[in-house]
């Protein structure tokens, strides 16, 4: 690592500490895909898992948990930062009870999105069911804490919502049914739609302090990148486009919720401009790999096909952006936490 990425890294961590000093949030609570699930889809059956090595390589005992990285996810930092706990549990873990649960609790499921039919490609937990587990949770907290302490941790708990790249990369572009139905744009409209009635069902179960993540770029996942053989594996442009229209959509719909609901603070984060950013100067930031991922051959790799049995698997994910084909190293994840953390979150410290 160089000096100026050494230097950013440390100054990055220090303001990160400073902030662990003034936390006030009693619970993080999530809901959202692969880029927060700590470990759901290990208990359905889907053949979407990461509960095996390589996997989870660089967590805590080397522990493969369900979290498709080779260590922790951002929720997970994010946590951390709030000075909470450093992991976060999935709801399904046989392993964690209601005590674990009302500090934080994950009820995300990888390959899902807001379009019922994106959960229905791999058979993973739509979100209105996400939904319906928080409910099932409410009851639980309340029955932990009673009911004015639960109240309390409902209320004042941050709610972080990651979702909506699959609907675009596992469904839309991939499966024939809603191309037919909509065009991009009334396809992003129906997205955002689900999006605003999600947070108007969280807010009427007490939800106030929400965090809704956009999009990233897309188009520069190593597995994009790969079947994008006529422009010489660079990235696809045309996703990238889809998710920055979408993006601005959400933060529309985000300014109009803000003066609907009352008591509300909703908040947009944007994974977009941070990790293109990465992906445009990785030696800011310490990467050497940005086009393919650590795992296999870096290129198509994902859930199964990253087995521990690959040849190609790389020794030092920190070298790289992506770990598999389709999601970022624990190292990626923390720069992209942190960003998220001293920006869309410092307005809950």
């Amino acid at each position: 690592m160089g000096y100026e990425a050494m230097l950013w890294f440390l100054l990055a961590h220090l303001l990160v500490q400073i902030l662990k000093i003034n936390a006030k949030v009693p619970a993080i609570i999530v809901f959202g895909d692969s880029s927060v699930d700590s470990g759901n889809n290990n208990e359905i059956s889907t053949v979407l898992k990461s509960n095996f090595q390589p996997y989870g390589r660089d967590f805590i005992d080397s522990k493969p948990t369900g979290r498709f990285s080779n260590g922790r996810i951002p929720t997970d930092f994010i946590s951390e930062a709030f000075r909470i706990k450093p992991t976060i549990p999935a709801y399904l873990d046989p392993t964690y009870n209601i005590s674990d649960f009302s500090t934080g609790v994950c009820f995300a499921s990888a390959g899902t999105g807001y379009d019922n039919a994106t959960s229905d490609v791999l058979s993973v937990i739509p979100l209105w069911k996400e939904m319906e587990y928080y409910k099932e949770y409410q009851e639980k907290l309340r029955g932990f804490l009673g009911n004015e302490k639960a109240n309390k941790v409902i209320g004042e708990a941050l709610y972080l919502v990651s979702i909506g790249t699959n609907d675009f990369l596992e469904n839309y572009y991939v499966l024939p049914r809603r191309p037919s139905e909509y065009n991009i744009e009334e396809y992003q409209n129906f997205l955002a739609g689900i999006a605003k009635d999600f947070i108007t069902e969280l807010h009427r179960l007490g939800a106030r302090n929400i965090c809704l993540s956009g999009l990233p770029p897309m188009g520069c996942l190593p597995l994009e990148r790969a079947t994008n053989i006529f422009s010489g594996g660079d990235c696809v442009q045309e996703y990238n486009d889809v998710a920055k229209k979408f993006n601005e959509k959400l933060q529309g719909m985000i300014m109009k919720v803000n003066k609907e609901l009352a008591g509300i603070r909703l908040v947009f984060s944007n994974p977009y401009d941070i990790l293109l950013d990465i992906i445009q100067n990785p030696n800011k930031f310490g990467f050497e790999d940005i086009a393919k991922a650590c795992c296999g051959t870096g290129f198509f790799e994902m859930g199964y096909m990253c087995s521990k049995i690959n040849p190609f698997t790389c020794s030092d994910a920190n070298k790289y952006v992506f770990w598999d084909s389709f999601h970022p190293t624990e190292k990626t994840n923390w720069i992209i936490a942190d960003h998220v953390v001293r920006t869309s979150l410092a307005t809950f410290l």
